[in-house]
């Protein structure tokens, strides 16, 4: 019996193999938008998509971010100046975007532009903490993917939401993960209502990566900076050693965590746009697959007990 059931696994992974190999026709007639093209994920799937012969249209936040992108690539990629905070920004982008691609219809969305700070436990942040990170990583998705809908459904084309295993399962404080949370929900709403229209919405959720995001000492410089505006009553919750604890464990277990290899997110998000049968959901890297989200269906007693074993703990509570 055990032998009939691991063939049929065997032969369910083969079909989903074969069936998941098939990419879509013309990339050259398809056009394909992607927000935080300066840095990191968004950068390199730009370049990636270009040298697969899509029509990539590369959102920017700064000039330099531009400039080397079209440096690095072919006539095809355009270049768009586009901050996802500010909803003037992404009207423009979207009103560029529906002259260039014309009746076609715009192919893909890559929801990918977002920020990590501040962050820390929540008795050290404001809600006006909050309201940056939201801005960007929740309220910008939406208003993104809003701002080129009808173009997406004209093509019957793809949006693609960058979320993380943090929007599945919250280890720390401080808005990313309440934002990420929200773009889960955003991306499972989305899928369900544009189903019947031929448009598929599909979700990357990473793990741990070596990118500008999870850079170590910007975010013990954020932590440090928030830790001088504390309260002293606050810094004596914690007490005096805290912040020296933490930056040895940002620089040990944190640093043995990250991914440098960006390419297994990129391939996810390639996926996502180019096949014909893309997967509802992406984990890219091993940290996602084996232990973030198999955490998060765990019961939540088990999940806090996990999470706090190895936390920096205040001095009254070690």
């Amino acid at each position: 019996m055990f032998l009939y059931i691991l063939g049929g696994v065997a032969l369910l992974f083969l079909v989903r193999w074969f069936r998941e190999r098939k990419r879509v026709p013309d990339p050259s007639m398809k056009y394909i938008y992607i927000t935080g093209c300066d840095t990191g994920f968004g950068n390199l799937l730009a370049k990636h998509l270009d040298q697969l012969g899509f029509r990539v249209i590369a959102g920017c936040f700064t000039e330099k971010g531009e400039d080397e992108l079209r440096k690095a690539t072919s006539d095809r990629l355009t270049t768009l100046a586009l901050d996802v905070g500010n909803v003037d920004s992404i009207n423009k982008v979207a009103a560029s975007i529906k002259e260039k691609v014309g009746e076609k219809g715009l192919w893909a969305v890559v929801n990918n532009a977002g920020i990590s700070l501040p962050s820390g436990p929540c008795d050290w942040l404001t809600i006006n903490d909050y309201k940056p990170m939201l801005e960007v990583n929740l309220c910008g998705v939406i208003a993104v993917t809003l701002s080129v809908l009808p173009l997406i459904k004209k093509a019957k084309g793809r949006v693609v939401n960058v979320a993380s295993v943090f929007g599945r399962i919250s280890p720390f404080g401080g808005p990313y993960c309440v934002s990420k949370y929200g773009v889960e929900a955003f991306n499972d709403s989305l899928r369900r209502n544009m189903a019947p229209f031929g448009v598929k919405v599909l979700c990357i959720e990473p793990g741990f990566f070596k990118t500008s995001v999870t850079d170590s000492s910007m975010i013990e410089q954020n932590l440090h900076t928030l830790w001088e505006r504390l309260p002293q009553d606050v810094k004596d919750d914690y007490g005096s050693d805290y912040m020296k604890r933490v930056g040895a464990m940002l620089n040990t277990r944190f640093l043995k965590m990250l991914d440098s290899d960006l390419m297994k997110v990129v391939s996810s998000m390639e996926h996502a746009v180019t096949a014909v049968h893309p997967r509802t959901r992406y984990s890219p890297g091993w940290d996602a697959k084996f232990f973030w989200l198999p955490l998060s269906y765990m019961p939540t007693c088990f999940a806090d007990f996990l999470l706090a074993k190895d936390a920096v703990k205040p001095k009254d509570c070690s």
